[in-house]
C-alpha cells in the first residue's frame, strides 16, 4: 500500500470529492434538461448524474494523478495490491439474484409466507418483503437480498401509485434493514466479515452480541413502519404471482440457486466464481426461452462503483486509525456509525482490526456502530449501490436524492442505535 504522505492526503482529497458528487447527482441531472436532447453536454452531465459512477470516476482520476507523479508502474502496483473480490462478487451476485428463476422463486416464498398473516393483503407483503428479506441476508449475502428485495419492491409495490413519502421511507428502512439483517450469521456482512478472522470471532458469538439486537431492530423497525402508512399499504393491490410466460422448470430454479449457492460460499475467491459465472452465462444462454434479460450493465455500474469505492477507502486508514484508537466504547460506536455514512463500513472495521489491544466491547462497539448507520448514504453499505440502481427510476426523471435518503433513514437507525447500546454502560 501507498506510504507517501502527500498522497495520502491527495487520496483523501479526491475521496472528500466523490462524496460530496454523490450530492450533487441530482443537480447534474437537472442541469442535463438544459441541453438539445442527444448533445454531447447532455449526455456529459447525465453521465455525470449517475451516482454508479461517482466513485469509480474519482478513483480513476487518483490514479491518474498518482501516474503522474510516481510513474504509471506504482499505479499499476497500488491496483494490484486492492482486493477487488467484493466488487466483482457483488456483480457476479446481483446478475445471478435478479434473473428470472430466482426472481419467481422470491416471489413465490415472499406470496406464501404473506399470505399467512391476518393482515390486509398489501400490508402483510410489505411486512413479510422487508423482514424476511433483509433477514435472508445472513444466509444468501447481503448483496443477494438487496437485489432480490429491491426488485420485489420495484415490481410489486413502487409500480403502483404509491406516495413520495412512502417510497422514501421504504427505500431508508430497506438499506437499514440490509445493512444490520445480515449480522445473524458471521460471513454474510462486509463490515462483519472484516474482523472474524482477525478476533476469532464465530457464528455463536456473532449471533448473541450483534445478531439478535439486529433482529429485534429489523422487527420494531418495520413494524413501526408498516403502522404510519398502514392506511396506504392497505389499499394496495398485491396479487399471487402468475406466470407471464413460459413457467421456469423447477430443476433449472434449483441449477439457478446452486450456482447462487457455490459463488456465496466462495465469494472471497475471484478465480473461482468469475468462471463459475461464464458457465452461468452458457446455461443462460441455452435456457433463454425461460429468463429476462440479465441485469449486466446494472451490475457492472454497482461493481465499478464499489470499485471506486475500494481504491480510494483503503488509503483513508492514515486518519481513520486514530480516530477508532483513541476513543472509548459507547463513543466509539457513536463516531462509527457516523463515519459508515461518508465511507463504506467494511473499510471502517478492517482498519479497526489494525488497531492493537481493542477491548471486545469497544470491538462489538465498532462493529455495532458501522452496521447501524449503514442505511444513511449510498455509500455507507456495500449493498447499498444494488438496490440503488434498480430503484432510482421509481423516483421521477431526477432519481433519488441523498438528503430525502439521509433522512428517510434516520428513523430507523435510530431505532438500531438504540437497540445496539442498551446494554452497554
Amino acid at each position: 500500500m501507498l506510504t507517501d504522505p502527500l498522497l495520502l492526503k491527495i487520496s483523501t482529497l479526491f475521496f472528500a470529492c466523490a462524496v460530496l458528487h454523490t450530492f450533487f447527482t441530482k443537480q447534474f441531472n437537472h442541469w442535463a434538461k438544459r441541453f438539445p436532447d442527444g448533445s454531447a453536454a447532455e449526455n456529459f452531465f447525465h453521465f455525470l448524474g449517475e451516482v454508479e459512477v461517482v466513485f469509480g470516476l474519482w478513483a480513476a482520476a487518483f490514479i491518474a494523478t498518482l501516474a503522474a507523479l510516481q510513474g504509471t508502474q506504482t499505479a499499476v502496483n497500488y491496483m494490484n495490491q486492492v482486493n477487488y473480490s467484493e466488487a466483482a462478487f457483488v456483480f457476479v451476485i446481483m446478475c445471478l439474484a435478479a434473473t428470472r428463476p430466482v426472481m419467481n422463486a422470491a416471489n413465490r416464498f415472499i406470496d406464501s409466507l404473506s399470505q399467512l398473516l391476518p393482515l390486509p393483503r398489501g400490508v402483510g407483503f410489505y411486512a413479510t418483503a422487508l423482514i424476511v428479506g433483509p433477514l435472508l441476508g445472513s444466509l444468501i449475502t447481503e448483496p443477494a437480498a438487496m437485489t432480490v428485495v429491491a426488485l420485489l419492491l420495484r415490481d410489486r409495490l413502487f409500480s403502483q401509485p404509491t406516495s413520495l413519502k412512502l417510497r422514501y421511507a421504504t427505500l431508508g428502512l430497506l438499506f437499514v434493514n440490509v445493512s444490520i439483517g445480515g449480522t445473524l450469521t458471521h460471513f454474510a456482512a462486509p463490515p462483519v466479515l472484516m474482523v472474524v478472522k482477525a478476533w476469532k470471532w464465530d457464528l455463536a458469538y456473532v449471533f448473541q452480541n450483534i445478531g439478535v439486537r439486529s433482529l429485534i431492530s429489523v422487527l420494531l423497525t418495520t413494524l413501526a413502519t408498516s403502522l404510519v402508512f398502514w392506511r396506504e399499504l392497505a389499499t394496495l393491490r398485491i396479487t399471487s404471482v402468475k406466470e407471464k410466460k413460459r413457467p421456469v422448470p423447477a430443476w433449472l430454479t434449483a441449477l439457478h440457486l446452486g450456482f447462487m449457492t457455490l459463488t456465496i460460499l466462495y465469494h472471497s475467491h475471484m478465480a473461482f466464481f468469475l468462471p463459475l459465472f461464464l458457465l452461468f452465462l452458457g446455461l443462460a444462454e441455452v435456457t433463454k426461452e425461460h429468463q429476462s434479460p440479465l441485469k449486466i450493465r446494472e451490475s457492472l455500474l454497482v461493481g465499478f462503483f464499489l470499485g471506486g469505492l475500494v481504491t480510494l477507502g483503503g488509503l483513508q486508514g492514515w486518519w481513520l486509525k486514530d480516530i477508532v484508537a483513541s476513543l472509548k466504547p459507547t463513543a466509539l460506536f457513536l463516531s462509527a456509525t457516523g463515519l459508515t455514512a461518508i465511507t463504506d463500513n467494511a473499510a471502517l472495521t478492517y482498519l479497526g482490526t489494525l488497531v492493537p489491544d481493542l477491548s471486545e466491547l469497544a470491538k462489538i462497539a465498532l462493529v455495532s456502530g458501522a452496521v447501524a448507520g449503514g442505511g444513511l448514504t449510498v455509500i455507507a453499505n456495500a449493498p447499498n449501490p444494488a438496490g440503488y440502481g434498480i430503484l432510482q427510476k421509481s423516483f421521477g426523471d431526477e432519481g433519488i436524492s441523498p438528503l430525502g435518503l439521509f433522512m428517510a433513514a434516520l428513523p430507523p437507525t435510530l431505532i438500531a442505535m438504540t437497540m445496539f447500546m442498551i446494554p452497554w454502560p
